[in-house]
């Protein structure tokens, strides 16, 4: 019985030291793995070179723009008239207001025609002269407060820097759109008339004569839920266009990047395109802004 005992006393013991060794034999080989494998850290290919979270109205960054343009039956207004640039709790809403009477308005088409008296004024803003990039990345969160109305048209876009047209600060701002130095490339466009959830993104094609543009060849329409903060962005990626849905490539102007070799500032405003009649106000809530270089 006790020569059992003992040599089950034996069998213990080396089994022990078995499990001890291969544990020991496990925990070495994990450690040299983890040596001869460390983790892959992977740096953005891109870094900011200009944001803008809207704390504040910032005229380093951006300035009223005042202008005729598309028929809009609106007019545009500065310095937050009617509250139609509203910044507050770190975003700016662009809005569209009825103010109930005819106002004059102060706003001229590039033939020089005034606009009508309207009932209707509206919020614009552009970083022309502030802050204007050649290529790399634009990006905007934003969203609406509603969608699918007759005569909605609010957009994110982006024109070239040398556009002769209002506001004209420097000497080289004298190139006809959308020529070169005055190409387009709207990043989001919505456009009520026609669909509720759906968003209109592409570049404007340029037929090579001051005001000659085809809309309809690199532009698509996507769906979205407008009245949520969504990204929308686009970037040139080598010759390419990429226009991308929270940071999810959506679209692609193969090609067509090298057409925009220009400096190109930023805009944001909400227009009302139509005659149909609105009551209130509508506004577009933009979150942030930011371009982006390669390194």
């Amino acid at each position: 019985m006790k020569k059992t005992l003992y040599l089950a006393l034996l069998l213990c013991i080396a089994l022990l030291s078995s499990c001890n060794k291969s544990q020991q034999k496990e925990e070495k080989q994990s450690m040299e793995k983890e040596v001869l494998e460390p983790e892959v850290i992977v740096e953005s290919d891109w870094e900011v070179d200009f944001f803008d979270d809207f704390e504040i109205f910032n005229p380093d960054n951006w300035q009223d723009q005042r202008i005729w343009v598309n028929n809009e039956t609106h007019c545009y207004v500065p310095d937050n008239m009617y509250n139609t640039r509203e910044v507050n709790n770190s975003t700016i809403k662009l809005k569209v207001v009825n103010v109930g009477e005819l106002v004059e308005c102060d706003n001229y088409d590039k033939h020089g025609n005034k606009h009508p008296k309207t009932q209707y004024v509206a919020g614009r803003i552009c970083s022309k002269n502030k802050k204007e990039f050649v290529k790399g990345k634009w990006t905007a969160r934003l969203r609406l407060s509603s969608n699918g109305e007759k005569s909605m048209f609010p957009a994110w876009w982006i024109l070239g820097a040398q556009n002769n047209e209002p506001p004209v600060q420097e000497e080289d701002e004298n190139v006809c759109w959308p020529l070169t130095g005055s190409g387009e490339i709207d990043i989001f466009e919505h456009h009520g008339d026609y669909h509720k959830d759906m968003f209109t993104t592409g570049a404007i094609e340029s037929l090579g004569e001051c005001d000659k543009s085809n809309w309809e060849t690199h532009r698509r329409n996507f769906e979205a839920t407008l009245n949520e903060y969504h990204t929308y962005s686009v970037e040139w990626e080598g010759s390419d266009l990429v226009y991308r849905l929270d940071d999810k490539e959506i679209y692609r102007n193969i090609g067509e990047g090298d057409k925009y070799p220009e400096p190109m500032f930023a805009i944001l405003n909400f227009a009302k395109i139509t005659d149909s009649p609105m009551d209130g106000e509508w506004y577009m809530e933009v979150d942030w802004v930011k371009h982006e270089k390669r390194k």
